[in-house]
């Protein structure tokens, strides 16, 4: 696999080695509720009472864009990220190189003593607030050397704790480039020009594939992913841009891209078929820099690798860039206007 990325700051740079790369989720006020237990040992389905999922109903991630116009940039983008590239599920079952693939999500359904987390980038950090749990998992296991996201859903205060190149310095205490808490049912978005611990300064968990939701049919939000190069611009709801040019011609952070309603996604087994189908309906959120198409989906064994891989068979010219604009009602926020 071949993996790199840029994630500088605002007013900064710096290089992240991107490796990339919860129940489904709750629609209410219109969205449709879906979820399944993962095989793994670590159940992600929401809380009993139902009350934290991993975005509010409202939310961007939630948004259907398979109406929405055609971003006159389309083909451009679409060339720079890379026509015949194929499409790449960047998550599944077992190992590659010896490691987990996928990021894992961490859920803690009790109250976790705060840890103290130090950060190279505390400029635009969250200098505190984090609960992680003393075994959290690492994205590709604790002897990674990729961009090591750690991600804990707390279920108990209804927040998500994200940092990206995490290294555990003691039970309550870890080290990291940056990192970010965000209010599960709020749609505030960070303040404009911050990261978090991904390029387009938006939350990792929500655009994560989950398998419960894969496994019961229905993914229903849009799909994190990467591309090699991206212009130095956001639009909403991105907050950061870690382009490696001025250039029209390369998406910028937050762009939407999705798979084009004529692709036959009939005789795909049914986890690649969720998949595929969301990305009809809700496109892909270019939210870090990376390889060509990578979707990012949570580490579970539950995973059947080989349906996942049916994916692979789809390409960049396969996608359209989506004019997402008219989805805004304010700038801060990542709520979507009422249909």
């Amino acid at each position: 696999m071949t993996r790199t990325a840029h994630l500088p700051p605002g007013g900064g740079s710096r290089v992240i080695a991107t490796v990339s790369a919860v129940a489904a989720v709750c629609l209410l006020s219109g969205y449709t509720d879906s979820g399944r237990h993962p095989a793994s040992a670590t159940a992600l389905v929401g809380r009993a009472d139902g009350s934290c999922r991993p975005s509010p109903p409202d939310s961007f991630w939630h948004a259907p864009v398979d109406a929405l116009p055609v971003h006159p940039r389309s083909a451009q983008f679409v060339s720079s990220i890379g026509a015949a590239e194929p499409l790449h599920p960047d998550f599944g079952a077992g190992l590659v190189d010896g490691q987990p693939f996928g990021i894992p999500v961490n859920v803690s359904d009790a109250a976790v003593p705060e840890s103290k987390v130090t950060l190279d980038y505390a400029e635009e950090s969250d200098a505190s607030g984090y609960r992680i749990p003393p075994d959290a998992k690492i994205e590709n296991g604790p002897q990674s050397d990729g961009d090591r996201h750690v991600i804990v859903w707390d279920r108990e205060l209804c927040k998500s704790y994200e940092l990206w190149d995490a290294r555990q310095q003691g039970d309550h205490a870890w080290h990291a480039g940056s990192g970010a808490v965000f209010d599960l049912r709020s749609n505030a978005l960070r303040p404009a020009g911050w990261t978090s611990a991904d390029a387009a300064g938006l939350a990792v968990l929500p655009g994560l594939v989950r398998y419960d939701e894969a496994a019961a049919g229905q993914v229903d939000h849009a799909i994190r992913m990467t591309v090699p190069r991206t212009d130095q611009s956001y639009i909403w709801p991105a907050r950061h841009q870690a382009g490696s040019a001025t250039d029209e011609s390369l998406p910028p952070m937050g762009l939407r891209l999705r798979l084009k309603s004529s692709v036959d996604t009939s005789q795909l087994a049914p986890q690649a078929k969720a998949v595929a189908e969301a990305l009809k309906r809700y496109g892909a959120i270019v939210a870090d820099n990376g390889s060509a198409w990578y979707l990012t989906g949570e580490e579970n064994s539950g995973w059947d690798n080989d349906q996942l891989n049916a994916l692979k068979g789809f390409k960049g010219s396969d996608f359209e860039a989506v004019d997402a604009s008219g989805l805004q009602q304010a700038p801060d926020s990542g709520a979507v206007a009422p249909n």
